[in-house]
């Protein structure tokens, strides 16, 4: 079936000619939303939820003039999108891109909200980003941009309202230079606990032993949770990836650890081969250097088609939305394709796999080790603590495998994919605290 014929696009139709909006199935966000009414749905949820969730509560837009090193000014568009905060503060990462858009920032907020819900933690969903290729300018120009960036959100974040993270194109240095400039605006009666109001922070600046390789260490988590139910052993697996940066090259050398064998990896610079195996830290190293895995001489030079039909175990997603197209799909061949990018795979190539049996890891399970540590950075801020990175491991284990086992509950439960029972763990939970709270007024 058409997978934009489905019942969930129906109620998404019906939801949004309600709303007086117009729906487009080519569109992210109106994918990603199709998948949660769906879920919605088999649980027979409530119109009011299906409303509140189907739109975000906010979305922010800011313009921020910059003086560039020449002189010249430029002005540069950012977004924050709060979608939902029944259960806390809004919590999301801030993205730079040069090619963002708004549609994107709100589809993962939208996810960030699910991921939460799935995880139990305290927080809503958000997401943010700067429309900036952080590669073409200068150090001294991206620290002036984040901080008229910061300036420009204002009260729209916070350490008990809303709390950014670093993704894609930013990093621990460009968290701290936000935390520095908020904690310049804050009162002194909450400046102790205003370095809160991002998390991914250098260690010595607040941040959290292991947030590092969070997202990585999350996704290994969840594979020794459900790897043993497919029969399949982690320390005798084959894997590729899309992307080598923190997530791609975190989850690589993590796997490599375990056994695991990393046999082809692709990004923007292009894609390689190595049968034998690829030494994932020594491409670590290079990427660092280069700024890509082209030109690794620890493997061969391939091209799009012949990366994507390597044979794998495990074929891992971990750079930019909607990666793994269709056309892509049918060239695949892994048992398991893990999800460790946001919405890394387009309805109809998931439907085309798990038709030729391939399951589907949701990315709402397998990348939510960074907001799981993120929670525990702020929480460590917040009470003026400082945890090490086992105690940070062991808590955060703790957390990946109970919500791969409510994940994989909740599959048996409706008799569903993996991904509708992620979202439908969530949205169970997000169910019961509206029917607690009511909706004000």
């Amino acid at each position: 079936m058409d997978p934009c014929n489905t019942p969930a696009c129906q109620s998404a139709r019906e939801i949004f000619h309600e709303l007086d909006d117009y729906y487009d199935d080519h569109n992210l966000y109106f994918q990603t939303i199709s998948s949660v009414l769906d879920a919605a749905n088999l649980l027979k949820v409530d119109q009011r939820l299906k409303l509140i969730l189907s739109q975000p509560k906010n979305e922010i837009m800011v313009h921020c003039p910059v003086k560039m090193d020449d002189g010249r000014w430029r002005l540069f568009k950012g977004y924050r999108v709060q979608h939902n905060n029944v259960l806390g503060p809004y919590k999301g990462g801030i993205r730079y891109h040069g090619e963002v858009k708004l549609d994107e920032v709100k589809t993962l907020a939208l996810l960030m909200t699910m991921k939460c819900a799935l995880a139990r933690l305290p927080f809503g969903g958000a997401k943010g980003a700067l429309k900036i290729d952080p590669r073409s300018v200068s150090r001294s120009e991206l620290e002036r941009v984040t901080r008229r960036l910061t300036a420009a959100l204002g009260n729209n974040i916070g350490p008990d309202y809303d709390i950014p993270a670093p993704d894609m194109g930013t990093n621990a240095q460009i968290m701290a230079w936000m935390a520095d400039t908020y904690i310049n605006f804050a009162e002194s009666s909450t400046k102790v606990t205003a370095r809160g109001v991002v998390t991914g922070k250098p260690l010595e600046f607040g941040g959290s032993a292991g947030r590092e390789k969070a997202t990585g260490q999350g996704l290994v988590y969840v594979l020794d949770a459900l790897l043993p139910g497919m029969d399949m052993d982690v320390s005798k697996l084959s894997f590729s990836l899309i992307g080598y940066g923190n997530v791609g090259s975190w989850t690589a050398r993590l796997l490599q650890a375990r056994g695991s064998q990393l046999k082809a990896v692709m990004d923007h610079t292009g894609a390689i081969c190595n049968e034998a195996g690829i030494d994932a830290e020594a491409l670590a190293q290079h990427v660092q250097a280069t700024g890509g895995v082209n030109g690794f001489t620890g493997a061969d030079a391939i091209d799009a088609p012949n990366f994507y039909s390597t044979p794998v175990d495990l074929f891992i997603p971990a750079a930019l939305e909607q990666m793994v197209d269709l056309e892509h799909a049918e060239r695949l061949q892994c048992k398991v394709l893990v999800e460790a990018a946001n919405a890394p795979t387009t309805p109809r190539a998931e439907q085309h796999l798990l038709q030729k049996g391939v399951e589907v890891l949701p990315a709402i399970l397998c990348n939510a080790g960074g907001v799981t540590v993120s929670y525990f950075e702020w929480k460590q801020n917040r009470q003026s603590e400082t945890w090490d990175e086992e105690l940070v491991d062991e808590r955060l284990r703790k957390v990946m495998t109970r919500s791969a086992e409510r994940v994989l509950a909740t599959a048996k439960r409706l008799d569903c994919s993996m991904r509708l029972a992620s979202y439908a763990a969530a949205i169970a939970h997000i169910d019961k605290v509206y029917e607690m709270r009511g909706v004000f007024p």
